[in-house]
């Protein structure tokens, strides 16, 4: 759960699971792209820590990473490459990704390029466009998933009628956002729209599927991954 309200309603970011690695050579030089979701600057500064182990004999750990559904939290280093040849570019490349035509909304990412030096100099130039194409190259293969931020409603219903009750739900097209089980009744939480119009729809459907007999008591907000459109 994000800890504090944001003006965006929802972003793109990774997919949940592991690092995504993709590899380009570019006269002769190696700069190997790693991209993790992370929702925290120590996340993402973790994952540059943990390449730097991995990778001790790179000449080049360089980094960026965008943080926060409103992106706030944007940082980049250059790690010794000349100054505005390799971070910036990284950055930029995660701020300008299309994730539907004209919307540029990816955050909650960390990227870092390993290099390793081929003997060829690239100039500044050319660095710009390798690391920029890294990032770039390893986004177009990266899984994405959107994330929204969703009013999370509950309601208690008998035991014997939770299962039948939650599978009805999602055929309606409505999202669960869990189970509880307790000593008298199943407590389903659903997740809508944070709008009233969405949540009154939502109470409609269910006071329909259970003859007037369940209710929506609507709670607080969450942030929940949901497949890209």
């Amino acid at each position: 759960m994000q800890e504090q309200e944001s003006r965006a309603t929802s972003y793109t970011t990774l997919a949940a699971g592991g690092d995504f690695r993709h590899e380009l050579e570019i006269k002769r030089s190696r700069f190997i792209t790693v991209l993790r979701r992370a929702g925290t600057e120590d996340a993402a500064r973790d994952l540059v820590a943990g390449l730097r182990r991995e990778f001790h004999d790179a000449r080049h750990h360089c980094s960026a990473f965008v943080i926060g559904p409103d992106r706030t939290v944007q940082r980049s280093s250059d790690d010794g490459e000349p100054a505005g040849t390799a971070g910036i570019p990284m950055l930029e490349a995660l701020l300008k990704r299309e994730t539907a035509p004209g919307v540029t909304d990816l955050s909650d990412v960390s990227a870092v390029v390993v290099r390793y030096f081929g003997g060829i100099l690239l100039g500044a130039g050319g660095l710009v466009r390798a690391y920029s194409e890294s990032v770039s190259a390893a986004l177009d293969l990266a899984p994405l998933s959107r994330r929204a931020r969703r009013r999370i409603c509950s309601t208690a219903v008998p035991h014997a009628a939770a299962g039948r009750l939650e599978n009805d739900l999602r055929s309606a097209g409505l999202v669960m956002a869990g189970t509880e089980y307790q000593d008298r009744h199943t407590v389903l939480r659903i997740a809508v729209a944070d709008n009233a119009e969405t949540i009154a729809a939502a109470s409609e459907r269910l006071l329909q599927l259970t003859a007037g007999s369940a209710g929506l008591t609507p709670d607080g907000t969450e942030w929940i991954d949901e497949p890209l459109a």
